[in-house]
C-alpha cells in the first residue's frame, strides 16, 4: 500500500515494476545487473482514484502517460534495485500528491498610484541613461 495523503492510498497490485539495466556509474557490475527500475500504474483501471482525481492527474501530468493511460516514473539513480524501487514509489507518491493539490484561485489586485508613479519614474530614468550613451557614441565616431 503506497500512502499519497492521509484520505488517500494505491494498493500494492495496482503498482507494476519492470526493471533494466541502468546507464551510468558502476564499472562492469552494470552489465551484469538490471538496476534501473521501472514503476508503472495504470490510471484507467485504478479503483483507489475517482473520476474527478484521474482528469485532474490526466491533465497535470500528461507528458508522463501514454495514450493507454499508463504513467511511467523510471529510476536508475542508485546501483541498487532495490534502492531504485524505493525512489521511485517515492517520487510516484509525490507526483500524485502535487498533480491533486488545489491551487488557490488568483485573486486580482490594484496597483496603488505610488507603485505606478514609480514605474514611470524609473522607466523615464532608464530612457535618459539610454539617451546619454547614444549621443556618447555618435560624438565617438
Amino acid at each position: 500500500m503506497v500512502q499519497i495523503n492521509p484520505s488517500l492510498s494505491v494498493p500494492d497490485d495496482e503498482i507494476h515494476f519492470t526493471a533494466a539495466r541502468s546507464s551510468g556509474p558502476g564499472g562492469q557490475h552494470v552489465n551484469k545487473v538490471s538496476s534501473r527500475v521501472t514503476l508503472l500504474f495504470n490510471l484507467d483501471q485504478t479503483t483507489s482514484l475517482s473520476g474527478e482525481e484521474k482528469l485532474r492527474i490526466r491533465n497535470r501530468l500528461s507528458t508522463r502517460i501514454s495514450r493507454a493511460g499508463i504513467l511511467r516514473v523510471v529510476c536508475q539513480l542508485h546501483r541498487s534495485q532495490h534502492l531504485n524501487r524505493k525512489e521511485a514509489l517515492e517520487r510516484f507518491a509525490r507526483l500524485l500528491l502535487e498533480a491533486l493539490a488545489q491551487t488557490a484561485p488568483r485573486i486580482r489586485t490594484v496597483a496603488t498610484r505610488a507603485s505606478g508613479e514609480r514605474r514611470i519614474r524609473e522607466k523615464r530614468h532608464r530612457g535618459k541613461v539610454k539617451q546619454v550613451r547614444s549621443r556618447m557614441g555618435l560624438d565617438d565616431e
